[in-house]
């Protein structure tokens, strides 16, 4: 055990969307009996990628004492999971990501995403 950042998830905010499964590339959130859950904490890097797209907050990064994070164990479970996401789509254009770069935003209070093509009309008006 190596102290370091992990997800957490608070399970009385999660409302079992699903929707941070998708961006964690690594495998290690997945729906357990509608919730969200970090299976193996040995799969999660800490990166966070999966933090702002939770619709109700439910997500957070926390400095803790956990197993370390082990590349072979994710080359494992991607081999055997393959192509697994929930596809998404840009909230200004509908772009989807298999159509070009999606990236978590913010807006109104919602968690949501962005293409690279209206980002910069966010960013600068």
């Amino acid at each position: 055990m190596v102290v370091r950042q992990i997800v957490s998830i608070d399970e009385e905010l999660c409302n079992g969307c699903g929707v941070c499964v998708t961006p964690c590339a690594e495998g290690a959130i997945e729906l357990v009996d509608g919730k969200a859950k970090v299976l193996k904490e040995e799969l999660c890097d800490g990166a966070g990628f999966c933090l702002g797209v939770c619709p109700t907050g439910a997500l957070s990064i926390q400095e803790r004492e956990a197993p370390a994070f082990d590349h072979h164990a994710v080359e494992a479970v991607s081999a055997t999971r393959g192509k697994v996401y929930i596809p998404q789509g840009c909230f200004q254009c509908g772009r989807t990501e298999d159509q070009g770069v999606l990236l978590p935003c913010r807006t109104k209070g919602e968690s949501t995403w962005v293409c690279t093509r209206c980002l910069p009309a966010l960013i600068h008006g």
